[in-house]
């Protein structure tokens, strides 16, 4: 167990040998790959935001656009400050017309509270911190719908990026078909009290062997899917002085939100429209494939031509690909995949590597299920 953001977080489960989990990172890792695994992720924070103005204040708050969103939809955005630079990076549910969720990194929960506060202006809206007040799992893997169709047939059939509200036995479940590792799933949002219960439910097939759809992950885990996958994390690939546009986002920013008549322009939207008019980033976010079996570590620098050029953000020895895995931000003009870079690893015997797209998997895209 680690504390992270105030929350005791497990690195990994480890299972009596009676019921043959195995155990550890790579073995996780490798369950949610090749079958199912459950994620507790409470500490996420959850925001509600409900008034008149909700969409004009989340399209003041959201680089994505929020008005034409329909209702069981989510998105992902980036939010902003002034100057570019990546406050966190949320998911946007939207309920009702004037009624949104959304989902933020833990450890900027209290910082985007304040934020929004101090974003109303003379808008109609009320944010409300409902973190303590719910609990939220991720159940990520390529059989996992085949477990959840044992509960509900609609579910299965949802598209990425929906979601439904569901009332199962005496909880109210949110539940959408979005996740965090780069494989199918669910993410869902219930009552706090009530989270024991739905882990004894969907747990209940654990038994012998390897073939059980759906063991328990821990945090250890969900950071190497999330790193092959090569989705950000907050405090690596973002920050507040990272500019928006080297992070490879460009889907979740719409930089012209206030061309309409009703249009509302995004916090930072203007110091990114100078970036861009300028030519871009100096930086852009790239993946490196490490030649043998050494991992590299986050700021790590990278050279090329003996100049530094960069800095490693993420690593890990990849349990799919099996072999070491980087992302790191490089100069613009060494961004190229096939380039060839040099990271110092502060000792004497540096590790060599070559710029890749991102990102290292991809799991085939899934099919919402007919009715």
């Amino acid at each position: 167990m680690v504390e992270f953001a105030g929350w005791e977080m497990p690195i990994m489960y480890r299972w009596p040998d009676k019921i043959g989990g195995g155990g550890g990172i790579h073995e996780e890792h490798k369950q949610v790959r090749r079958s199912g695994g459950f994620f507790d992720v409470s500490h996420m924070g959850r925001v509600r935001v409900k008034g008149r103005h909700a969409r004009r204040f989340l399209e003041r708050i959201c680089t994505r656009r929020i008005s034409d969103m329909q209702n069981g939809q989510c998105r992902y955005s980036l939010v902003c400050n002034g100057n570019g630079g990546v406050m966190d990076d949320v998911l946007v549910y939207r309920l009702d017309d004037d009624e949104f969720l959304v989902v933020v990194n833990a450890s900027n929960r209290e910082k985007l509270l304040a934020h929004f506060e101090n974003s109303k202006g003379d808008l109609v809206v009320e944010c409300e911190d409902r973190t303590a007040k719910t609990a939220m799992v991720a159940i990520q893997g390529p059989r996992v719908m085949d477990l959840i169709s044992r509960f509900s047939r609609e579910i299965p059939t949802l598209k990425r990026y929906r979601f439904v509200e569901k009332n199962y036995l005496i909880m109210k479940l949110l539940v959408s078909r979005t996740g965090y590792t780069g494989e199918d799933g669910v993410e869902v949002i219930l009552p706090a009290n009530m989270v024991g219960m739905a882990m004894k439910m969907l747990l209940k097939d654990i038994g012998e062997g390897d073939e059980t759809i759906i063991k328990p992950a821990g945090l250890g885990c969900r950071d190497t899917l999330r790193m092959e996958a090569g989705m950000p994390l907050y405090g690596h690939e973002l920050g507040e002085n990272i500019n928006a546009l080297a992070s490879g986002l460009d889907f979740a920013m719409n930089l012209d939100k206030d061309a309409d008549e009703r249009g509302e322009p995004f916090i930072g939207m203007e110091a990114l429209k100078k970036t861009r008019d300028a030519g871009g980033p100096s930086e852009r976010l790239v993946g490196l494939l490490v030649d043998g079996k050494r991992t590299a570590r986050a700021h790590m620098s990278v050279h090329a031509g003996g100049k530094h050029i960069g800095e490693v953000t993420s690593a890990c020895l990849s349990p799919t690909l099996e072999r070491p895995i980087a992302m790191a931000y490089m100069l613009a003009e060494h961004a190229e995949p096939g380039t060839r870079v040099t990271i110092d690893t502060g000792k004497e015997n540096k590790l060599e590597a070559e710029v890749c797209p991102l990102p290292f998997y991809k799991a085939p895209k899934p099919a919402a299920k007919a009715n």
